[in-house]
């Protein structure tokens, strides 16, 4: 496999559902917390959640389709609350087709899929482990191309801008 054996499922992680309240309604509204900076077409939020007494902070980016405005993704990148590893966590609308999972292609390179891990009334979840490898081409990336499918046929590209990504990933507490 290319780049990313590590572009799947980090099923380990999947307590972190709660981090910064709910991140599927930020899918759909502006997100919850405070917009402490933002690093090109990245923010870096942050908030206490409920029944936690530290603030926990994401970079985040939410986008959608140029030729399908219902087809939108929120790209989630945060530390554990152990410090020990980041997670990159994809928000897809329901409908997607989840057995051929997220394809991601960066600067034109095919890099992997991540399956999807679980879905809410709001959206599926994909994740994975950011591992040194991926954010190195996250870094000197300029567009990633999220694919979602419908059907197994039609693969939706859904571009994600990189420009800031590594300011804002130092930049995560």
């Amino acid at each position: 496999m290319t780049i990313l054996s590590s572009f799947r499922p980090a099923l380990t992680v999947l307590a972190l559902g709660t981090m910064l309240g709910s991140t599927t309604a930020m899918a759909q509204q502006a997100p919850q917390g405070a917009v402490r900076s933002t690093h090109g077409a990245w923010s870096l939020i942050c908030d206490t959640p409920a029944g936690s007494t530290s603030e926990q902070c994401a970079l985040i980016q939410n986008v959608v389709a140029e030729d399908r405005p219902e087809v939108g993704l929120s790209v989630v990148i945060l530390r554990t609350a152990d410090n020990q590893a980041e997670i990159l966590r994809i928000l897809a609308p329901l409908g997607v087709l989840l057995p051929n999972g997220l394809g991601l292609n960066v600067d034109g390179e095919d890099i992997g899929r991540a399956y999807f891990v679980r879905c809410f009334q709001d959206g599926c979840y994909a994740e994975v482990i950011l591992e040194e490898p991926l954010k190195a081409t996250l870094r000197n990336g300029e567009t990633a191309t999220f694919i979602v499918f419908q059907t197994p046929e039609e693969g939706i590209g859904i571009p994600v801008e990189l420009d800031g990504f590594g300011e804002g990933f130092d930049a995560l507490p």
